[in-house]
């Protein structure tokens, strides 16, 4: 693999970071600006919020430019939004550099997808996608838990300063060993709108939000269903989150791995078991052994969708790809906002802290669904235009379609 997905993978290791480890922070930063909890919690959600709405903005705005400098734009944004949380007076200033923060997420991981696709042979996209994930998802295991261990020891604004630390080294990065690709000729605006013409497109993108959800129906309340149902104290939760880590940085690279030899089989069984796992969630997260297996499990099956789903958007809007690719990272936010959103409902409703694991079940099996669907009316449009062709007889074109 080129050095070049190390520059990346480090920017992501710092966007992954600022991205989670506010939601350990929270307590700190509310009494420091002396709000309450559920008011911090904006921080949370205007990072999201901002996440899907910059991703497609940032990426039109960087049309005019190579995707090498509009990565180093973006990093520079992050560090400014990191930097103004930093040494924010007021609350609405630290929500400000949230939001600054955040309109960096969703086109450097698209733009990046598609930087790092281009960087490697055909035949290893998805393994090239899925290592720089992995700085996303190892934040998750050193970054979070050490950022939080940093912000209440010694203040969260420490912890900001060296996240903004990060973004400069993946500034760095990318500057010096990413190469300089030149714009694809002809491809404007315009052609990068039309790949939301594309069924298979909008397909690949609801299965992200809904695949992605079915993980986060359950992780957004795990303190809750750990100290209440696990029996679990409030200190463990970390560690169970670490693991939770743990298996997302181990779904990631399997899931790049095969999804570059069988992309579609692979969306196949890690959905079909990721629904599986979150309905068998209600029962083991009554044992703290069992839930501790499960939550590992969850984070690996979530994840090894990660690499498929991003290939499949890049296979699908192959001739304009960077706007699709950018959209579909906030449509892994916003299914983390709408299952949470589900999740707290079925709560509300009396259901219980396990409720949400059933709507993660659901929401993943939905998006099963949607890839079965998506399979079957791509092999129909090989079929229909190998027979119109008369290249190839019908069996063998439904055989290819079916790879």
């Amino acid at each position: 693999m080129p050095l070049a997905l190390l520059a990346l993978a480090i920017g992501a290791f710092g966007i992954g970071t600022t991205e989670f480890v506010i939601m350990g922070l929270l307590p700190e930063v509310a009494a420091d600006f002396q709000v309450s909890i559920p008011t911090a919690g904006f921080l949370v959600t205007g990072y999201a919020l901002g996440v899907v709405l910059g991703a497609p903005l940032m990426t039109v705005l960087g049309t005019r430019v190579t995707r090498k400098r509009m990565l180093m734009l973006l990093m520079g944004l992050f560090i400014l939004g990191n930097a103004v949380s930093a040494v924010a007076p007021v609350f609405g200033v630290m929500l400000a550099g949230r939001v600054i923060a955040s309109l960096a997420h969703g086109a450097f991981f698209g733009i990046g997808s598609v930087v790092a696709a281009d960087l490697v042979a055909p035949q290893k996209k998805a393994g090239a996608i899925a290592t720089m994930f992995t700085g996303l998802t190892v934040a998750n295991v050193v970054g979070v838990p050490l950022g939080t261990y940093i912000g209440q020891s010694v203040g969260w604004r420490i912890t900001f300063f060296i996240v903004a630390a990060l973004g400069v080294v993946g500034l760095l990065g990318v500057a010096k060993l990413v190469p300089e690709q030149p714009r694809a000729e002809g491809v404007r605006l315009r052609h990068e709108l039309a790949a939301f013409r594309n069924v298979q497109v909008l397909l690949a993108m609801a299965m992200t939000v809904l695949g992605f959800g079915g993980v986060f129906a359950a992780i957004t309340y795990i303190t809750p269903m750990m100290t209440e149902i696990a029996g679990y104290s409030a200190s463990s939760v970390t560690w169970l989150l670490v693991l939770f880590g743990l298996g997302m940085v181990g779904g990631n690279l399997l899931g790049g791995k095969f999804a570059d030899r069988h992309l579609m089989p692979m969306l196949y069984i890690s959905l079909g078991a990721l629904a599986v796992v979150l309905s068998l969630f209600t029962l083991t997260a009554h044992n703290k052994f069992a839930a501790a297996v499960t939550i590992v499990l969850i984070g690996g099956l979530g994840f090894a969708t990660v690499p498929p789903l991003q290939k499949r958007v890049l296979d699908q809007a192959s001739g304009a790809p960077t706007l699709a690719s950018a959209v579909n990272i906030g449509a892994f936010n916003l299914g983390n906002a709408l299952s949470a959103w589900l999740g707290g409902i079925v709560i509300a409703a009396g259901l219980g802290y396990t409720a949400p694991n059933w709507v993660g079940a659901v929401l993943a099996a939905s998006a099963l669904a949607l890839a079965v669907l998506s399979s079957g009316l791509e092999r129909r449009t090989v079929t229909r235009s190998r027979r119109v062709a008369g290249h190839v007889p019908e069996p063998v074109a439904v055989a290819e379609a079916r790879r």
